[in-house]
């Protein structure tokens, strides 16, 4: 399977502007540039797409992972923080808050850690990944 993505750029890096569309089209020509990338500019950036991308695969391996220990989880929302840094991206923080029915927090916390290490974007990024879990009632 192969997915792809085009960022069609005008400009210099500082004073131009970019958009990025998506294979699936749910990004069409979504504007990104210097601000919203290196100050507080509304439009997205690589970056904030890597943290949907972290979160998202993140999330979906842990409900495998789960399922593979015999759980089937209420609910599982992740944030993903990606730290950029001297130009490089340093770190993603994921928090996890998971609702769980019959697991202990041993166990989903374990199973949090599996699937930090596991998940295709985690693989993929040559950065420190953090992992925070709470297990709801």
């Amino acid at each position: 399977m192969k997915r792809h993505a085009t960022a069609v750029w005008s400009g210099s890096g500082k004073e131009g502007k970019g958009n990025l569309t998506s294979q699936s089209g749910i990004l069409n020509n979504t504007p990104y540039s210097f601000s919203s990338r290196f100050e507080s500019g509304s439009d997205t950036n690589p970056e904030e797409l890597v943290a949907a991308a972290h979160a998202g695969c993140f999330t979906m391996k842990l409900s495998f992972v789960l399922g593979e220990a015999g759980f089937t989880p209420d609910n599982l929302e992740t944030t993903a923080h990606v730290t950029l840094e001297n130009g490089s991206v340093t770190e993603s923080h994921l928090t996890v808050k998971g609702k769980v029915p019959g697991i202990n927090k041993e166990t989903f916390e374990a199973c949090v850690k599996n699937a930090e290490q596991n998940c295709p974007i985690s693989k993929l990024l040559n950065t420190k990944i953090i992992s925070e879990a709470t297990l709801e009632a």
